[in-house]
Protein backbone atom coordinates (compact mmCIF):
# COMPACT_ATOMS: atom_id res chain seq x y z
CA UNK A 1 0.00 0.00 0.00
CA UNK A 2 1.36 3.39 -1.11
CA UNK A 3 0.87 7.14 0.23
CA UNK A 4 -1.79 7.66 -2.41
CA UNK A 5 -3.83 4.48 -1.80
CA UNK A 6 -4.49 5.52 1.77
CA UNK A 7 -5.10 9.16 1.10
CA UNK A 8 -7.67 7.58 -1.62
CA UNK A 9 -8.98 5.20 1.20
CA UNK A 10 -8.99 8.09 4.09
CA UNK A 11 -12.27 10.13 4.61
CA UNK A 12 -12.08 13.09 2.96
CA UNK A 13 -14.13 15.87 5.40
CA UNK A 14 -13.65 18.99 2.92
CA UNK A 15 -14.92 19.06 -0.66
CA UNK A 16 -13.56 21.37 -2.58
CA UNK A 17 -16.17 24.31 -4.11
CA UNK A 18 -17.43 23.21 -7.35
CA UNK A 19 -20.38 25.16 -9.24
CA UNK A 20 -23.46 26.26 -9.66
CA UNK A 21 -25.60 29.75 -10.44
CA UNK A 22 -27.71 31.84 -11.13
CA UNK A 23 -29.10 31.83 -15.23
CA UNK A 24 -28.34 34.69 -16.89
CA UNK A 25 -29.22 36.42 -20.57
CA UNK A 26 -26.72 35.17 -23.46
CA UNK A 27 -24.97 37.85 -24.07
CA UNK A 28 -21.78 38.55 -25.99
CA UNK A 29 -19.42 41.77 -24.92
CA UNK A 30 -16.32 42.91 -26.86
CA UNK A 31 -13.43 44.09 -25.36
CA UNK A 32 -12.05 47.42 -25.85
CA UNK A 33 -8.63 46.25 -26.58
CA UNK A 34 -6.27 42.75 -27.23
CA UNK A 35 -2.85 41.97 -26.81
CA UNK A 36 -1.15 43.11 -29.99
CA UNK A 37 -1.39 40.47 -32.86
CA UNK A 38 -4.72 39.35 -31.60
CA UNK A 39 -8.16 39.48 -32.50
CA UNK A 40 -10.26 41.66 -30.09
CA UNK A 41 -12.28 38.22 -28.57
CA UNK A 42 -16.11 38.19 -27.20
CA UNK A 43 -17.73 37.17 -23.97
CA UNK A 44 -20.16 34.98 -24.34
CA UNK A 45 -22.20 35.38 -21.43
CA UNK A 46 -24.80 32.80 -20.59
CA UNK A 47 -26.61 30.75 -17.79
CA UNK A 48 -24.70 29.16 -15.28
CA UNK A 49 -25.29 25.66 -14.57
CA UNK A 50 -27.73 24.37 -12.36
CA UNK A 51 -27.37 21.69 -9.52
CA UNK A 52 -28.59 19.77 -7.65
CA UNK A 53 -29.58 19.76 -3.72
CA UNK A 54 -26.90 16.91 -3.07
CA UNK A 55 -24.16 19.10 -5.28
CA UNK A 56 -24.99 22.23 -3.25
CA UNK A 57 -24.75 20.59 0.59
CA UNK A 58 -21.21 19.41 -0.51
CA UNK A 59 -19.97 23.19 -1.61
CA UNK A 60 -20.48 24.45 2.00
CA UNK A 61 -21.06 22.99 5.90
CA UNK A 62 -25.05 23.83 6.77
CA UNK A 63 -23.97 27.41 8.53
CA UNK A 64 -22.40 28.33 5.56
CA UNK A 65 -25.60 27.67 2.82
CA UNK A 66 -27.06 31.38 2.79
CA UNK A 67 -23.76 32.81 1.93
CA UNK A 68 -22.84 30.17 -0.84
CA UNK A 69 -26.33 30.69 -2.07
CA UNK A 70 -25.86 34.26 -2.00
CA UNK A 71 -22.74 34.13 -3.90
CA UNK A 72 -24.25 31.81 -6.60
CA UNK A 73 -27.35 33.85 -7.27
CA UNK A 74 -24.63 37.15 -8.04
CA UNK A 75 -22.19 34.58 -10.48
CA UNK A 76 -22.15 35.17 -14.10
CA UNK A 77 -20.40 32.66 -16.59
CA UNK A 78 -19.39 32.54 -19.82
CA UNK A 79 -17.05 31.40 -22.57
CA UNK A 80 -14.55 32.89 -24.58
CA UNK A 81 -13.54 31.50 -27.99
CA UNK A 82 -9.42 31.16 -28.64
CA UNK A 83 -7.42 29.22 -31.10
CA UNK A 84 -6.18 25.97 -30.27
CA UNK A 85 -3.05 26.75 -31.92
CA UNK A 86 -1.88 30.02 -31.57
CA UNK A 87 0.61 30.02 -34.22
CA UNK A 88 -2.59 29.45 -36.16
CA UNK A 89 -4.79 31.74 -34.69
CA UNK A 90 -7.18 31.51 -37.36
CA UNK A 91 -7.23 27.83 -37.17
CA UNK A 92 -9.93 25.24 -34.98
CA UNK A 93 -11.37 27.58 -32.28
CA UNK A 94 -12.11 26.00 -29.02
CA UNK A 95 -13.66 27.50 -25.73
CA UNK A 96 -12.34 28.44 -22.62
CA UNK A 97 -15.12 28.80 -19.72
CA UNK A 98 -14.96 31.55 -16.84
CA UNK A 99 -16.87 33.50 -13.97
CA UNK A 100 -17.23 36.71 -12.22
CA UNK A 101 -18.18 37.61 -9.36
CA UNK A 102 -18.24 41.51 -9.98
CA UNK A 103 -16.84 43.94 -6.85
CA UNK A 104 -19.30 44.91 -4.55
CA UNK A 105 -17.93 48.78 -4.14
CA UNK A 106 -17.90 49.36 -7.85
CA UNK A 107 -17.63 52.63 -7.24
CA UNK A 108 -14.27 52.19 -6.11
CA UNK A 109 -13.30 48.79 -8.32
CA UNK A 110 -9.68 48.31 -8.73
CA UNK A 111 -10.37 46.02 -11.74
CA UNK A 112 -10.57 42.32 -11.94
CA UNK A 113 -8.76 39.62 -9.99
CA UNK A 114 -8.08 36.19 -11.80
CA UNK A 115 -8.29 32.75 -9.56
CA UNK A 116 -5.88 29.44 -10.26
CA UNK A 117 -5.69 27.02 -7.61
CA UNK A 118 -3.21 25.05 -9.07
CA UNK A 119 -2.50 21.61 -11.11
CA UNK A 120 -2.31 21.46 -13.87
CA UNK A 121 -5.47 20.60 -14.68
CA UNK A 122 -7.46 21.86 -11.37
CA UNK A 123 -10.79 23.17 -12.49
CA UNK A 124 -11.22 26.85 -10.84
CA UNK A 125 -14.44 27.99 -12.62
CA UNK A 126 -16.08 28.22 -8.79
CA UNK A 127 -12.89 29.29 -7.18
CA UNK A 128 -14.12 33.05 -6.46
CA UNK A 129 -17.40 31.23 -4.74
CA UNK A 130 -14.40 29.20 -2.61
CA UNK A 131 -12.54 31.40 -1.61
CA UNK A 132 -15.67 33.93 -0.23
CA UNK A 133 -17.28 30.58 1.75
CA UNK A 134 -14.06 29.27 3.21
CA UNK A 135 -13.61 32.49 5.30
CA UNK A 136 -15.08 35.81 6.40
CA UNK A 137 -12.13 37.62 6.09
CA UNK A 138 -11.72 36.40 2.23
CA UNK A 139 -14.67 38.68 1.58
CA UNK A 140 -12.26 41.55 1.37
CA UNK A 141 -10.73 40.36 -2.14
CA UNK A 142 -14.31 40.91 -3.90
CA UNK A 143 -14.98 44.33 -2.33
CA UNK A 144 -13.35 46.19 -4.64
CA UNK A 145 -12.23 43.76 -7.79
CA UNK A 146 -14.04 41.47 -9.79
CA UNK A 147 -13.06 37.75 -8.97
CA UNK A 148 -12.64 36.13 -12.33
CA UNK A 149 -12.63 32.04 -12.43
CA UNK A 150 -11.82 30.01 -15.02
CA UNK A 151 -11.61 26.30 -16.30
CA UNK A 152 -8.45 26.15 -18.26
CA UNK A 153 -8.26 24.20 -21.55
CA UNK A 154 -8.79 20.55 -21.18
CA UNK A 155 -10.69 21.05 -17.76
CA UNK A 156 -13.88 21.14 -16.77
CA UNK A 157 -16.26 22.78 -18.87
CA UNK A 158 -13.58 24.48 -21.15
CA UNK A 159 -12.76 22.14 -24.35
CA UNK A 160 -11.04 19.23 -23.35
CA UNK A 161 -10.68 15.50 -24.44
CA UNK A 162 -10.02 12.44 -22.01
CA UNK A 163 -8.04 9.38 -22.74
CA UNK A 164 -9.21 6.03 -21.33
CA UNK A 165 -7.11 4.58 -18.56
CA UNK A 166 -4.67 2.01 -19.96
CA UNK A 167 -4.09 -1.31 -18.30
CA UNK A 168 -2.48 -1.35 -15.12
CA UNK A 169 -0.62 -4.39 -12.96
CA UNK A 170 -2.75 -6.48 -10.77
CA UNK A 171 -1.82 -5.40 -7.31
CA UNK A 172 1.26 -5.95 -5.99
CA UNK A 173 2.04 -7.69 -2.37
CA UNK A 174 2.36 -5.65 0.29
CA UNK A 175 6.36 -4.40 1.18
CA UNK A 176 8.34 -2.29 -0.93
CA UNK A 177 8.37 -2.13 -4.47
CA UNK A 178 9.83 -4.83 -5.97
CA UNK A 179 12.35 -4.59 -9.14
CA UNK A 180 10.03 -6.73 -11.17
CA UNK A 181 6.84 -5.10 -10.12
CA UNK A 182 8.53 -1.60 -10.57
CA UNK A 183 8.81 -3.04 -14.27
CA UNK A 184 5.74 -3.81 -14.80
CA UNK A 185 4.23 -0.30 -13.96
CA UNK A 186 6.79 1.24 -16.28
CA UNK A 187 6.47 -0.69 -19.12
CA UNK A 188 2.21 -0.09 -18.20
CA UNK A 189 2.31 3.53 -17.99
CA UNK A 190 4.43 4.04 -20.99
CA UNK A 191 1.86 1.82 -23.06
CA UNK A 192 -0.34 4.32 -21.17
CA UNK A 193 0.67 7.73 -22.32
CA UNK A 194 1.43 6.36 -25.59
CA UNK A 195 -1.74 5.62 -26.45
CA UNK A 196 -3.21 8.85 -24.49
CA UNK A 197 -0.93 11.03 -26.92
CA UNK A 198 -1.49 9.87 -30.08
CA UNK A 199 -5.23 9.03 -29.87
CA UNK A 200 -5.49 13.66 -30.28
CA UNK A 201 -2.24 14.63 -30.99
CA UNK A 202 -3.49 17.79 -31.94
CA UNK A 203 -5.43 18.48 -29.06
CA UNK A 204 -3.28 17.25 -26.34
CA UNK A 205 -0.15 19.18 -27.78
CA UNK A 206 -2.21 22.41 -26.94
CA UNK A 207 -2.05 21.75 -23.65
CA UNK A 208 0.63 24.07 -22.42
CA UNK A 209 1.26 26.66 -19.54
CA UNK A 210 1.93 28.91 -22.23
CA UNK A 211 -1.15 28.73 -23.74
CA UNK A 212 -3.42 28.81 -20.77
CA UNK A 213 -1.66 31.56 -20.59
CA UNK A 214 -2.46 33.26 -23.85
CA UNK A 215 -6.30 31.97 -22.83
CA UNK A 216 -6.17 33.98 -19.56
CA UNK A 217 -4.74 37.15 -22.07
CA UNK A 218 -7.59 36.81 -24.02
CA UNK A 219 -9.96 36.91 -21.07
CA UNK A 220 -8.20 39.84 -19.75
CA UNK A 221 -9.24 41.29 -23.34
CA UNK A 222 -12.85 39.88 -23.11
CA UNK A 223 -13.13 41.46 -20.09
CA UNK A 224 -12.45 44.70 -21.10
CA UNK A 225 -9.35 44.80 -18.50
CA UNK A 226 -5.72 46.64 -20.33
CA UNK A 227 -4.32 44.78 -16.77
CA UNK A 228 -4.84 41.60 -15.17
CA UNK A 229 -4.39 40.76 -11.10
CA UNK A 230 -3.56 37.04 -10.51
CA UNK A 231 -4.31 34.88 -7.39
CA UNK A 232 -2.56 31.64 -8.12
CA UNK A 233 -1.34 28.40 -5.59
CA UNK A 234 0.93 25.58 -6.55
CA UNK A 235 0.57 25.11 -10.13
CA UNK A 236 -1.15 28.64 -10.85
CA UNK A 237 2.25 30.33 -9.36
CA UNK A 238 3.49 28.72 -12.48
CA UNK A 239 1.35 30.16 -14.30
CA UNK A 240 1.56 33.51 -12.86
CA UNK A 241 4.87 33.59 -14.07
CA UNK A 242 4.73 32.33 -17.44
CA UNK A 243 1.82 34.79 -17.87
CA UNK A 244 4.17 37.78 -17.05
CA UNK A 245 6.58 36.53 -19.44
CA UNK A 246 4.52 36.55 -22.08
CA UNK A 247 2.28 39.62 -20.95
CA UNK A 248 4.52 42.04 -19.06
CA UNK A 249 2.30 44.71 -19.98
CA UNK A 250 -0.85 42.95 -19.35
CA UNK A 251 0.15 42.29 -15.49
CA UNK A 252 -1.47 44.26 -12.52
CA UNK A 253 -0.69 42.55 -8.88
CA UNK A 254 0.37 39.48 -8.66
CA UNK A 255 0.36 37.18 -5.71
CA UNK A 256 1.91 33.68 -5.86
CA UNK A 257 1.61 31.29 -3.05
CA UNK A 258 3.44 27.75 -2.66
CA UNK A 259 5.53 28.71 -5.67
CA UNK A 260 6.37 25.99 -7.95
CA UNK A 261 9.53 24.25 -9.19
CA UNK A 262 10.87 27.01 -11.72
CA UNK A 263 12.89 24.66 -13.86
CA UNK A 264 10.71 21.76 -14.53
CA UNK A 265 10.84 17.81 -15.17
CA UNK A 266 9.37 14.92 -13.19
CA UNK A 267 12.76 13.44 -11.24
CA UNK A 268 13.56 16.93 -9.99
CA UNK A 269 10.13 17.53 -8.96
CA UNK A 270 9.62 14.24 -6.75
CA UNK A 271 13.22 14.58 -5.33
CA UNK A 272 12.31 18.04 -3.99
CA UNK A 273 9.09 17.05 -2.60
CA UNK A 274 10.91 13.77 -0.79
CA UNK A 275 13.30 16.10 0.39
CA UNK A 276 10.81 18.52 2.08
CA UNK A 277 8.98 15.80 3.20
CA UNK A 278 11.92 14.40 4.91
CA UNK A 279 13.12 17.97 6.35
CA UNK A 280 9.84 18.46 7.94
CA UNK A 281 9.82 15.30 9.28
CA UNK A 282 12.63 16.28 11.41
CA UNK A 283 10.26 18.89 12.51
CA UNK A 284 7.86 16.40 13.66
CA UNK A 285 10.15 14.24 15.38
CA UNK A 286 11.44 17.20 17.88
CA UNK A 287 7.39 17.53 18.72
CA UNK A 288 7.26 14.04 19.68
CA UNK A 289 10.52 14.02 21.56
CA UNK A 290 8.83 17.34 23.92
CA UNK A 291 5.25 15.21 24.32
CA UNK A 292 7.24 11.63 25.29
CA UNK A 293 4.96 11.33 28.15
CA UNK A 294 2.05 10.83 25.76
CA UNK A 295 3.33 8.70 22.72
CA UNK A 296 6.53 7.18 24.37
CA UNK A 297 8.09 7.19 21.04
CA UNK A 298 11.60 8.72 22.74
CA UNK A 299 12.83 11.37 24.44
CA UNK A 300 14.95 13.10 22.09
CA UNK A 301 14.47 13.88 18.01
CA UNK A 302 17.30 11.09 17.11
CA UNK A 303 15.44 8.68 19.39
CA UNK A 304 12.26 9.24 17.66
CA UNK A 305 13.87 9.50 14.21
CA UNK A 306 15.33 5.75 14.97
CA UNK A 307 11.80 3.98 16.02
CA UNK A 308 10.33 5.80 13.10
CA UNK A 309 12.79 4.23 10.50
CA UNK A 310 12.09 0.85 12.66
CA UNK A 311 8.66 1.09 12.96
CA UNK A 312 8.67 1.82 9.12
CA UNK A 313 11.08 -0.84 8.54
CA UNK A 314 9.33 -3.93 10.66
CA UNK A 315 6.26 -3.23 8.55
CA UNK A 316 7.31 -3.64 5.59
CA UNK A 317 8.97 -7.00 6.43
CA UNK A 318 6.24 -7.82 8.26
CA UNK A 319 3.09 -6.37 6.94
CA UNK A 320 -0.32 -6.73 9.21
CA UNK A 321 -3.12 -7.52 8.14
CA UNK A 322 -6.41 -6.67 10.60
CA UNK A 323 -9.96 -8.28 10.53
CA UNK A 324 -11.94 -4.93 9.85
CA UNK A 325 -9.47 -3.48 7.55
CA UNK A 326 -9.64 -4.11 3.49
CA UNK A 327 -5.75 -4.18 2.77
CA UNK A 328 -2.47 -5.06 5.08
CA UNK A 329 -0.67 -2.51 6.37
CA UNK A 330 3.11 -1.79 5.36
CA UNK A 331 5.63 0.84 5.89
CA UNK A 332 4.19 2.85 3.86
CA UNK A 333 1.63 4.27 6.21
CA UNK A 334 4.39 4.88 8.59
CA UNK A 335 6.39 6.83 6.11
CA UNK A 336 2.81 8.95 5.48
CA UNK A 337 2.30 9.50 8.79
CA UNK A 338 5.95 10.59 9.33
CA UNK A 339 4.99 12.86 5.97
CA UNK A 340 1.91 14.61 7.46
CA UNK A 341 1.55 18.60 8.32
CA UNK A 342 1.50 19.84 11.90
CA UNK A 343 -1.76 20.63 11.97
CA UNK A 344 -1.93 16.63 12.79
CA UNK A 345 0.76 15.82 14.64
CA UNK A 346 -1.11 14.76 17.86
CA UNK A 347 -2.73 12.38 15.64
CA UNK A 348 0.41 10.95 14.36
CA UNK A 349 1.47 10.34 17.96
CA UNK A 350 -1.42 8.05 18.27
CA UNK A 351 -1.43 6.50 14.77
CA UNK A 352 2.94 5.98 15.04
CA UNK A 353 2.03 4.32 19.23
CA UNK A 354 -1.03 2.02 18.01
CA UNK A 355 0.86 0.40 15.20
CA UNK A 356 4.00 -0.12 17.75
CA UNK A 357 1.72 -1.94 20.16
CA UNK A 358 -1.18 -3.46 17.42
CA UNK A 359 -1.39 -6.93 17.91
CA UNK A 360 -4.56 -7.79 16.34
CA UNK A 361 -6.92 -9.27 15.34
CA UNK A 362 -8.63 -5.62 14.63
CA UNK A 363 -7.12 -2.78 13.76
CA UNK A 364 -5.83 -0.32 16.05
CA UNK A 365 -8.93 2.51 16.98
CA UNK A 366 -7.31 5.39 15.71
CA UNK A 367 -5.84 3.38 12.53
CA UNK A 368 -9.27 2.35 12.19
CA UNK A 369 -10.58 5.95 12.08
CA UNK A 370 -8.29 7.30 9.84
CA UNK A 371 -8.66 4.35 7.15
CA UNK A 372 -12.12 3.16 7.53
CA UNK A 373 -13.71 -0.29 7.24
CA UNK A 374 -14.11 -2.71 4.65
CA UNK A 375 -17.97 -2.02 4.27
CA UNK A 376 -17.44 2.14 4.29
CA UNK A 377 -18.44 2.47 0.77
CA UNK A 378 -16.27 4.78 -1.15
CA UNK A 379 -17.06 8.34 -1.74
CA UNK A 380 -18.51 9.52 -5.05
CA UNK A 381 -19.71 12.73 -6.19
CA UNK A 382 -23.22 13.38 -7.56
CA UNK A 383 -23.72 13.00 -11.50
CA UNK A 384 -24.53 16.80 -11.80
CA UNK A 385 -21.07 17.36 -10.03
CA UNK A 386 -18.46 19.28 -12.15
CA UNK A 387 -15.34 18.36 -12.86
CA UNK A 388 -12.88 19.34 -10.38
CA UNK A 389 -9.84 18.09 -12.03
CA UNK A 390 -8.69 16.56 -15.18
CA UNK A 391 -6.24 13.47 -15.32
CA UNK A 392 -5.45 14.00 -18.98
CA UNK A 393 -5.13 17.54 -18.74
CA UNK A 394 -2.55 17.22 -15.84
CA UNK A 395 -0.23 14.53 -17.92
CA UNK A 396 -0.52 15.98 -21.11
CA UNK A 397 0.92 19.29 -19.27
CA UNK A 398 3.23 17.99 -17.53
CA UNK A 399 4.74 15.52 -20.23
CA UNK A 400 4.51 18.36 -22.65
CA UNK A 401 6.96 20.84 -20.99
CA UNK A 402 8.94 17.91 -19.29
CA UNK A 403 12.56 17.33 -20.54
CA UNK A 404 13.30 14.28 -19.03
CA UNK A 405 12.21 10.97 -20.81
CA UNK A 406 13.75 8.50 -18.52
CA UNK A 407 14.42 4.80 -19.11
CA UNK A 408 13.47 2.11 -16.71
CA UNK A 409 17.14 1.86 -15.20
CA UNK A 410 17.53 5.46 -14.91
CA UNK A 411 13.69 5.87 -13.35
CA UNK A 412 14.40 2.56 -10.86
CA UNK A 413 17.69 4.22 -9.55
CA UNK A 414 16.37 7.19 -8.86
CA UNK A 415 13.29 5.81 -7.02
CA UNK A 416 15.95 3.78 -4.83
CA UNK A 417 17.99 6.60 -4.22
CA UNK A 418 15.31 8.68 -2.66
CA UNK A 419 14.25 5.56 -0.88
CA UNK A 420 17.58 5.41 0.49
CA UNK A 421 18.08 9.33 1.48
CA UNK A 422 14.83 9.59 3.16
CA UNK A 423 14.17 6.69 5.20
CA UNK A 424 11.37 8.42 7.22
CA UNK A 425 8.87 9.64 4.21
CA UNK A 426 10.25 7.95 1.45
CA UNK A 427 7.97 5.02 1.31
CA UNK A 428 5.04 7.66 0.29
CA UNK A 429 6.84 7.59 -3.33
CA UNK A 430 5.10 5.81 -6.00
CA UNK A 431 7.71 4.36 -8.48
CA UNK A 432 6.88 6.21 -11.72
CA UNK A 433 7.51 6.56 -15.37
CA UNK A 434 7.41 10.16 -15.42
CA UNK A 435 6.51 11.02 -18.64
CA UNK A 436 8.55 8.45 -20.41
CA UNK A 437 6.14 7.09 -23.70
CA UNK A 438 4.74 10.75 -24.23
CA UNK A 439 4.62 10.70 -28.23
CA UNK A 440 4.59 14.48 -28.40
CA UNK A 441 7.58 16.73 -28.82
CA UNK A 442 8.80 18.31 -25.76
CA UNK A 443 7.83 22.41 -25.49
CA UNK A 444 9.58 23.82 -22.20
CA UNK A 445 9.44 27.16 -21.36
CA UNK A 446 11.88 29.57 -19.73
CA UNK A 447 10.48 32.33 -17.47
CA UNK A 448 12.15 35.57 -17.50
CA UNK A 449 11.14 39.12 -15.49
CA UNK A 450 8.34 40.48 -16.11
CA UNK A 451 5.65 43.69 -15.58
CA UNK A 452 3.55 44.64 -12.73
CA UNK A 453 3.69 44.05 -9.11
CA UNK A 454 4.61 40.39 -8.12
CA UNK A 455 4.79 38.64 -4.38
CA UNK A 456 6.24 35.25 -4.03
CA UNK A 457 4.76 33.43 -1.33
CA UNK A 458 7.15 30.28 0.14
CA UNK A 459 6.01 28.45 3.25
CA UNK A 460 9.39 27.10 4.78
CA UNK A 461 8.43 23.44 5.39
CA UNK A 462 5.58 22.81 3.32
CA UNK A 463 5.81 19.42 1.00
CA UNK A 464 4.51 20.32 -1.96
CA UNK A 465 6.11 23.31 -2.86
CA UNK A 466 9.83 23.29 -1.32
CA UNK A 467 10.77 26.61 0.07
CA UNK A 468 13.67 26.49 -2.28
CA UNK A 469 11.64 26.97 -5.24
CA UNK A 470 10.11 30.20 -4.23
CA UNK A 471 13.63 31.30 -4.23
CA UNK A 472 15.02 29.70 -7.51
CA UNK A 473 11.96 31.17 -9.11
CA UNK A 474 12.64 34.84 -7.17
CA UNK A 475 16.14 34.72 -8.25
CA UNK A 476 14.95 34.25 -11.55
CA UNK A 477 12.07 36.51 -12.30
CA UNK A 478 12.26 39.34 -9.22
CA UNK A 479 9.69 40.30 -7.02
CA UNK A 480 8.79 40.29 -3.35
CA UNK A 481 9.56 37.50 -0.92
CA UNK A 482 6.72 37.03 1.24
CA UNK A 483 7.34 33.84 3.80
CA UNK A 484 4.78 32.39 5.39
CA UNK A 485 6.23 29.89 8.72
CA UNK A 486 4.17 26.97 8.45
CA UNK A 487 4.17 23.31 6.34
CA UNK A 488 0.27 23.88 5.03
CA UNK A 489 0.51 24.16 0.87
CA UNK A 490 -1.33 27.23 -0.28
CA UNK A 491 -2.27 28.47 3.56
CA UNK A 492 -1.43 32.33 3.11
CA UNK A 493 -5.32 33.40 1.93
CA UNK A 494 -6.71 31.95 5.16
CA UNK A 495 -3.53 32.62 7.47
CA UNK A 496 -2.55 36.11 6.36
CA UNK A 497 -5.54 37.01 4.82
CA UNK A 498 -5.32 40.99 5.42
CA UNK A 499 -2.05 40.73 4.16
CA UNK A 500 -3.10 39.29 0.92
CA UNK A 501 -5.85 41.81 0.73
CA UNK A 502 -3.89 44.56 1.89
CA UNK A 503 -1.18 43.87 -1.22
CA UNK A 504 -4.30 43.85 -3.30
CA UNK A 505 -5.59 47.08 -2.41
CA UNK A 506 -2.22 49.27 -1.78
CA UNK A 507 0.77 47.41 -3.33
CA UNK A 508 2.24 47.16 -0.36
CA UNK A 509 3.16 43.58 1.84
CA UNK A 510 5.47 42.97 4.75
CA UNK A 511 7.99 40.50 5.01
CA UNK A 512 5.75 37.47 6.11
CA UNK A 513 2.96 35.94 8.54
CA UNK A 514 3.01 33.30 11.23
CA UNK A 515 0.93 30.48 9.69
CA UNK A 516 -0.54 27.57 11.10
CA UNK A 517 0.95 26.77 14.22
CA UNK A 518 2.19 23.63 15.55
CA UNK A 519 0.26 22.33 18.08
CA UNK A 520 1.35 23.41 21.55
CA UNK A 521 -0.79 20.58 23.03
CA UNK A 522 -1.72 17.38 22.66
CA UNK A 523 -6.11 17.08 21.39
CA UNK A 524 -8.01 13.92 21.53
CA UNK A 525 -10.96 12.75 19.98
CA UNK A 526 -13.10 12.73 16.63
CA UNK A 527 -12.15 16.09 16.23
CA UNK A 528 -8.88 15.34 15.58
CA UNK A 529 -9.41 12.60 13.58
CA UNK A 530 -11.65 14.45 11.02
CA UNK A 531 -8.72 16.79 11.03
CA UNK A 532 -6.26 14.04 9.39
CA UNK A 533 -8.94 12.93 7.34
CA UNK A 534 -8.90 16.11 5.31
CA UNK A 535 -4.95 15.92 4.39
Amino acid sequence: MNASEIRRIGRRAAVTVVATGLAGSLLAVAAPSASAGQTVPLVAWRSCPAYSEQTLELLAPPDKQPQLRELLGRLECGTVSVPLDYRHPHGRQITVALTRLKARDQAHRLGSMALNPGGPGGSGYLMPVDVLVRGDATAGLNERYDLIGFDPRGVGYSTKVNCTPGDQPDQPPPGPVTEDYARRIYDAQVAALAACGRSDPAFLGQLTTANVARDLDRIRAGLGESRLNFLGISWGTWLGVVYRTLFPHQVGRMFLDSVAIPRFSIPAFQQGRIEAAERNAGRLTAWLAEHDDTYGLGGTAADVRAAIIALRADYDANPRRFTDLPMPLDGSLIATAAAQNAPVWPLVGRILAELRDATGPTAPPTVKEVLGGPDEPPSTPPADAPERSNRTMNKAAFCNEDPSRSDFATAWAAYQQNLARNPMTGRTLDFSAGCAGWPLPVQAFRIRPGGGSLVLSGHPWETPSPYEWTLQTRAIVGGTLYTVDDDVHGSALMECTADVIGFFDTGRIDGGCPGVPVPASVPTGPAATAQFSRI
